[in-house]
């Protein structure tokens, strides 16, 4: 009863962590606006310059959604495929999904400088980018589950992945080699990754996506528990272990696949964040780790983009790099005073 009213406590907490963490993130930015402006607009008073509410509903406030769901997204996936795998190092990319939405804007992108046709007259800009990258993210997710199907080794399964993500990797590499330097570097700005490129329409349907990959980790709960133990022992609790990987293995591509054609490849927040919500709460029940990993992710996107975006400048530095440079030593530091890794 004690440890529930502590967990209370805990998520309360991080509500309120995040509500800060949000208001501050649409607060700055390259033109300086006032705490109390923002929350005037926020809450649909008049603000003092006209244009401040104009900036805060059309671009910042889109921005810090996508950054919510982005890390939200991101984190869940990482729990999710470190408790299938039984092991730490595993995250979203470890199916290769990531990188057939990589291998999906490459193709749109660089391809015009080896194929002809299509790829040679296809506008690129941010939906055709998303929507190619949800094509190379659909077709490896759907590879994988063909493979699922014939392999029962979940770790033969991981090591398979891998490959798919060392293929897609090898054919981009391909098309960087023929390609232009100005595709390259076109190509090489969306691997930076981006949140504040989408649009009220565009964040609805990442909204969309995002919100069914957590209802089906949410369904998922029990069999991920029992997981823990492993798969025999999962067996022996009644969990249909063919039915749950599955399951579990749409349910991460939907989240590391509709985060990546939207925003980029982003490291780090996938991997670290469900390490990081272990050592906190210090418990291995998902019934506590899926809503945990949800906040501390959209916490930790939203002080990265924070940072990334410069206050007071117009120059916005690469998401993707951020993420890393400052959540890395974070979890170094955590993990060197708890001193050992819950698992």
């Amino acid at each position: 009863m004690q440890k529930s009213i502590s967990y209370r406590a805990y998520f309360i907490l991080l509500l309120l962590v995040l509500i800060v963490c949000f208001l501050v993130n649409i607060s700055l930015g390259s033109v300086s606006i006032p705490l109390q402006e923002t929350l005037n607009a926020v809450l649909g008073k008049s603000t003092e310059v006209d244009s401040w509410s104009y900036i805060i509903w059309n671009y910042r406030i889109p921005k810090a959604f996508t950054a919510i769901l982005v890390g939200s997204g991101l984190a869940l996936s990482g729990l999710l495929m470190q408790t299938l795998f039984r092991n730490p190092l595993a995250g979203p990319f470890v199916l290769g999904i990531s990188a057939g939405a990589s291998l999906g804007a490459a193709l749109l992108i660089l391809g015009s400088s080896l194929f002809t046709g299509f790829f040679a007259f296809t506008m690129v800009n941010d939906i055709s980018l998303a929507l190619a990258a949800s094509v190379g993210s659909f077709l490896v997710l759907l590879a994988v589950m063909v493979v699922a199907s014939k392999v029962k080794d979940t770790m033969a399964l991981l090591i398979i992945g891998l490959m798919f993500g060392s293929i897609t990797t090898a054919v981009v590499s391909v098309l960087s080699y023929f390609s232009t330097a100005e595709k390259l570097q076109q190509y090489v700005y969306w691997s930076f990754g981006s949140i504040g490129n989408l649009s009220w329409n565009q964040l609805l349907l990442l909204f969309t996506i995002i919100a069914i990959g957590i209802l089906m980790s949410i369904f998922s709960i029990k069999s991920l528990n029992a997981l823990l133990l492993g798969e025999s022992y999962a067996k022996s609790l009644g969990v249909n272990m063919k039915q749950s990987r599955y399951f579990i293995i749409i349910a991460t591509g939907l989240l590391a696949g509709g985060v990546t054609a939207f925003a980029g490849p982003i490291a780090f927040i996938g991997l670290a964040v469900p390490h990081l919500t272990r050592q906190i709460f210090n418990t291995t029940d998902h019934k506590i780790l899926v809503p945990a990993v949800l906040i501390y992710g959209a916490i930790l996107m939203l002080i990265c983009d924070t940072i990334a975006q410069m206050p007071n400048s117009a120059n916005v530095l690469p998401i993707n790099a951020i993420t890393s440079i400052i959540g890395a030593p974070v979890v170094i530091w955590l993990l060197i005073r708890k001193r050992k890794m819950i698992f």
